[in-house]
């Protein structure tokens, strides 16, 4: 991790906050606070963090309109959410709005300097990787500069719909399970797979001519997804190449 990092903790409950502050601190952190929404864009404006904690529950500006504004003006801010255990539509809904992680209250701090630590190395990993590009049917992914685009058009993509999609191109023709994509892109061993599925539902729209009728992302149902790379997703031998033995389709 790179020291001096800095984090904007965005939560209305001080304890909260203290809390989340001591330990970030404590792992090498610069921690900014702000008690609401306004407040946050603000300090975000001002001096931009290289991570945002963010919670859903705010005053005068709830997380998803804050989340939404902030991704306005960068794709490549990591967020990490926090949500109570009952919001899980506001969860899902801050997913696609695209949040990069998340952490339901109430939590261990420890875990939550984890996610954040996973969030930042993965968006930092430019440094000592070996060149590789990715490309299929003019989607074009720079691995090693973290770039991506389709028909020569810059992608706007999250650090985790970065790493979802390049894992997929990597592992083209295989059957990919929800788990495997779990661990492999968040770093988690157990956790809410619909994180998977949303995920995938984004990157649908950023890189399919038709979303809902996919040819390079595909649902293996039962299983999870596989990667159709330079093949018409109808055909019969692209129908046949699921060695799962799944049935698949569009949808997520």
């Amino acid at each position: 991790m790179e020291r001096g990092q800095s984090v904007l903790v965005v939560d209305d409950d001080p304890t909260v906050s203290d809390v989340v502050r001591r330990y970030l601190e404590r792992a090498g952190y610069r921690v900014t606070l702000a008690a609401d929404g306004p407040r946050a864009l603000a300090r975000y404006a001002e001096d931009p963090p290289d991570l945002v904690v963010l919670d859903l529950m705010l005053p005068g500006l709830d997380g998803l309109e804050v989340c939404r504004r902030m991704r306005a003006h960068s794709d490549r801010l990591p967020i990490v959410m926090l949500t109570a255990l009952g919001e899980e539509a506001d969860r899902v809904t801050g997913l696609e709005l695209g949040a990069d992680d998340y952490v339901t209250k109430p939590f261990s701090p420890r875990e939550l300097v984890l996610r954040v630590q996973s969030v930042l190395r993965r968006a930092g990993r430019t440094i000592d990787r070996p060149p590789e590009t990715l490309a299929d049917r003019g989607l074009v992914l720079d691995a090693a500069r973290r770039l991506a685009t389709l028909h020569g058009q810059p992608l706007a993509l999250t650090v985790r719909e970065f790493d979802l999609l390049a894992y997929l191109m990597r592992h083209p023709g295989r059957a990919l399970r929800r788990t495997e994509l779990m661990e492999a892109v968040w770093g988690w061993t157990f956790g809410d797979q619909s994180t998977v599925t949303v995920h995938i539902r984004r990157l649908r729209e950023k890189v399919e001519d038709q979303p809902a009728e996919p040819r390079r992302i595909l649902t293996v149902w039962g299983v999870g997804y596989r990667y159709e790379a330079g093949a018409d997703a109808d055909s019969a031998d692209a129908d046949s190449a699921d060695g799962a033995g799944g049935q698949e389709g569009r949808g997520a």
